[in-house]
């Protein structure tokens, strides 16, 4: 794979792999057949782990221990001829195995008997259609008068069979396996199995279910954000089992930085027609994100920058002149704009002329790489499955009863544009659309719809939508010092659910001789690792010895029957092993130690040292070493703790360096970090724009105005920051905090994962998750230096609110020279109550409550009083 998979993504496709393993031998054993579904929402790369799922069933992969399929035949089938080609295309941008030549788009001149092994066949339901010159034959109906002989099938180009006859040879080969992938699955699966009223299967039923003399296909893998329907057609069919769906969690989607954080939604305060006056608007800010890319790239030494475009969403039945005029209105507002970056996606595929302005068409899966456009004139959602990460501003003149609409297109711009979070900046991890046409009430809709992600339903946490939001910029009025204290806390990250030390430490060695940090970093880890192996064979000669004796020999039984008597005996027989059996041991152990370091590893034994060593037969008896090796459990631990421990100091000892290095290579590292079990602390970002509401709405509808304060790390023009907090006594929390002695800063703590929020990790029923405090308050002690304190006001309402509390008094316990205070407060009955984490007996009180609740109650708890200045 050319990208590393995050981690929501590789469980994922670990599981497709095993849905896959099992129904491929059910079918061959059988001949059951089975499908499943993959759901994940807009944007978490189905395509992307769909790539990452062929190379192994193709090629196999030992990080997932999954033999290659010698017999794969993949069908991706869609509905759309450039949603086809859009995947085509990414899953070839994903993937340094899969060749040109091995993703086939099937086209009207297609002629082979059967499907090929090892290649993916893109199919769409129109090449299916009865008029297509691929299908033509299949029909019985479809005939032609020979002569007075009878009839014959109707075969254009003198083929001797249609697509049909190639599903059925193939999957009647025993050799081949054939898979169906059905792209954006819920489409094409009608209520009642019915299309168009005429009493016919739709295709993509006739290719599950079969059709006429067809088999259906055996294995069916349904992929798409929107799955139910294909789920209640496929559980209500006969002759298909179903396998557990694979659903991945839009929290890990949104977590993951691929997802934009923010979606800024602006809309009139009034009632009126506004239309001209936020299209105004909307120009403005496509200037200005464009500004704020060209900045961010010279900042990150980057020579390509960004190019944002705007959408520009306009009804169904437009007119030509008045969409002239409003395009006249953004020339007017950004003269600076190219007069030829307008661009049209409607469905008649033509150059449009609106007004004085012309707008060449242009392919929806051609818009992101068409720099040249920067204005995109749209109708409905453009197209199933299409998206534009550099889409970053969406203007909308449709009513608010089209909101459907919008949601739908909206929802097809979150990609964040270099497929990362920028750290530390609201603004370019943010989406704005303005709709004119909408009011207060009616769009409520929309922000529902948008919370949930519009197709699965379901909601992302950590997404924001802000109608109106004001933009936070650094606090002129904070110290450099304050900011520095403030970068310097550390913040923790969730262990990887399936550490792999030995690869963590090939890809750091690899990214550290990349950036010129360490030069010859493989040849240095493998080293190391090597004397590892080397200490090893001396530790476990023994079981080493026993191991590799195994290897060598083979073991079996020879069953005698006598004919008179009926009796049967068994004799054991040993044999050497040949060559074949040899080299299967090693791949087995490759898959324990690495590939990479197996590799290493025997040529390191073969040469012993000299060149002239490196013969066949060395090689093979350096592979007998390694399978050896791989048989003695004990060995792995020892390496991993090895190579954890080397990552781990390579990772302290070159983190100033990295942190001198661009956000893009920085992101890297940090991914290294968290491929472990258990991860280093990581540095905090420093945030340079934050996008905040600055009204609250009541539930009868009512707006009011958040309250704003002084001395946040971030402000708007007035200095001040809007406090948005979830109960009505944090805000006096706050105040308290700012009436103390020496109080310079506070900083209000991201809630979402953002690289500038700091998080502490806790374990709840056996899963690790991240808590997030609220408050951190900078104070200026009595030397002049600069100490911090985390505030958190602690609801012990939540179920999870003592499995927190411990994870916070671990934290406190490892840190403790690195703040002032770490203060739990929480409120019981009317009285609020504080928990010094920094106090070792608080910690220990902790380790033993039983509640939070009791625990607040107890003595190790104090009253914590509002408004106290000392």
């Amino acid at each position: 794979m050319k990208f590393t998979l995050k981690d929501y993504q590789d469980d994922a496709v670990e599981e497709v792999l095993d849905r896959l393993k099992k129904a491929r031998k059910r079918w061959h054993e059988d001949r059951d057949k089975h499908a499943f579904s993959l759901t994940a929402t807009t944007g978490a790369g189905k395509t992307v782990m769909a790539a990452a799922v062929f190379e192994a069933l193709f090629h196999g992969n030992d990080d997932y221990e999954f033999e290659p399929d010698p017999g794969a035949v993949m069908i991706w089938f869609s509905d759309d001829p450039s949603l086809n080609e859009q995947s085509r295309w990414r899953l070839q941008e994903a993937s340094d195995k899969l060749t040109v030549s091995d993703l086939v788009t099937v086209d009207n001149s297609f002629g082979r008997e059967k499907f090929e092994a090892g290649k993916i066949y893109f199919l769409n339901t129109q090449k299916l259609s009865k008029n297509s010159l691929l299908v033509r034959g299949h029909d019985p109906n479809d005939t032609a008068i020979e002569d007075d002989d009878g009839q014959m099938r109707i075969m254009p180009d003198l083929r001797s069979h249609t697509i049909w006859d190639t599903i059925q040879n193939t999957i009647e080969d025993p050799d081949l396996t054939l898979y169906l992938v059905l792209d954006e699955a819920h489409r094409g699966m009608k209520e009642g199995g019915k299309s168009n009223g005429d009493g016919k299967p739709t295709i993509v039923k006739q290719l599950i279910n079969g059709s006429g003399s067809v088999p259906g296909i055996p294995i069916v893998w349904g992929i798409s954000a929107t799955v139910q329907r294909f789920n209640d057609a496929i559980a209500g069919m006969q002759g298909h089992g179903t396998l557990p769906n694979v659903i991945v969690d839009p929290k890990k989607v949104q977590d993951s930085g691929l997802l934009k954080d923010t979606i800024n939604l602006d809309i009139p305060d009034e009632e009126g027609d506004f239309s001209t006056v936020l299209l105004r608007r909307g120009t403005d800010k496509l200037r200005d994100i464009s500004k704020a890319w060209t900045e961010y790239a010279k900042q990150q030494d980057d020579a390509d920058s960004v190019l944002p475009l705007m959408v520009f969403q306009v009804p169904n039945s437009p007119d030509h002149k008045e969409i002239g005029k409003w395009l006249d209105t953004i020339f007017d507002r950004w003269p600076e704009l190219p007069p030829d970056c307008i661009a049209n996606v409607f469905g008649e595929h033509k150059t449009e002329t609106f007004g004085s302005r012309t707008a060449q068409y242009v392919a929806p899966e051609r818009v992101q790489e068409s720099d040249w456009v920067r204005i995109l004139v749209a109708k409905d959602a453009i197209s199933t499955g299409w998206d534009c990460p550099r889409a970053e501003v969406m203007v909308s003149f449709r009513a608010a009863s089209d909101k459907t609409h919008i949601t739908q297109l909206l929802g097809r711009m979150v990609r964040t544009p270099l497929a990362r979070r920028i750290p530390g900046n609201d603004r370019l991890n943010a989406v704005d659309c303005l709709l004119p046409r909408f009011n207060k009430k009616s769009v409520e809709d929309v922000v529902k719809a948008l919370m949930t992600g519009a197709d699965s339903g379901e909601e992302l946490p950590g997404r924001r939508v802000l109608i109106n939001p004001r933009e936070m910029k650094p606090n002129p009025a904070i110290p450099e010092e304050v900011w520095q204290k403030l970068l310097s806390l550390p913040s923790q990250t969730l262990p990887k659910r399936q550490a792999r030390p030995v690869k963590r430490l090939t890809a750091l060695a690899h990214e550290l001789a990349a950036d010129a940090l360490l030069s010859d970093a493989g040849k240095k880890a493998h080293a190391e690792m090597h004397k590892v192996l080397d200490g090893a064979q001396v530790r476990y000669a023994e079981e080493i010895k026993k191991a590799r004796d195994g290897v060598l020999t083979v073991e079996g039984k020879t069953e005698k029957a006598d004919v008179e008597t009926k009796a049967m005996s068994f004799n054991d027989f040993v044999e050497a092993a040949d060559y074949s059996v040899i080299e299967d041991a090693y791949k087995r152990a490759a898959r324990v130690i690495s590939p990479d370091l197996a590799t290493t590893y025997s040529e390191h034994l073969a040469h012993g040292g000299s060149e002239d060593n490196d013969t066949a037969d060395a090689l093979i008896e350096a592979h007998t070493t390694v399978a050896a090796i791989g048989l003695v459990p004990d060995i792995k631990g020892d390496l991993e703790a090895a190579a954890e421990k080397l990552s781990n100091q390579w990772l302290s000892q070159y983190r100033i360096s990295i942190k001198s290095l661009s956000d893009e290579r920085q992101e890297v590292y940090r991914q290294i970090r968290e491929m472990s079990a258990d991860p280093l602390d990581v540095d905090l970002a420093r945030p340079h724009s934050w996008l905040q509401p600055t009204k609250s709405r009541e539930a009868d509808g009512t707006e009011i105005e958040l309250p704003r304060f002084e001395r946040h790390m971030l402000c708007d023009d007035d200095g001040l920051y809007p406090g948005n907090f979830g109960s009505s006594w944090e805000s006096k929390v706050l105040l308290t905090e700012l009436k103390r002695d020496g109080s310079v800063g506070w900083y209000r703590n991201p809630g979402r994962p953002s690289q500038d929020s700091l998080g502490v990790t806790y374990e709840d029923a056996d899963e690790m998750k991240i808590v997030r405090p609220d408050f951190i308050f900078f104070v200026r002690l009595a030397d002049g230096s600069i100490a911090a304190d985390i505030i958190d006001p602690h609801g012990i309402h939540l179920g999870d609110a003592l499995p927190r509390l411990r994870g916070l008094a671990r934290y406190s316990e490892t840190h403790q020279t690195v703040f002032r205070r770490i203060e739990i407060i929480a409120e019981i009955a009317g009285t609020y109550r504080v928990l010094d984490l920094s106090e070792p007996s608080a910690r220990e009180a902790v380790q033993k409550a039983e509640s939070a609740k009791a625990l607040f109650q107890s003595g190790a708890a104090t009253n914590y009083h509002l408004g106290a200045t000392s």
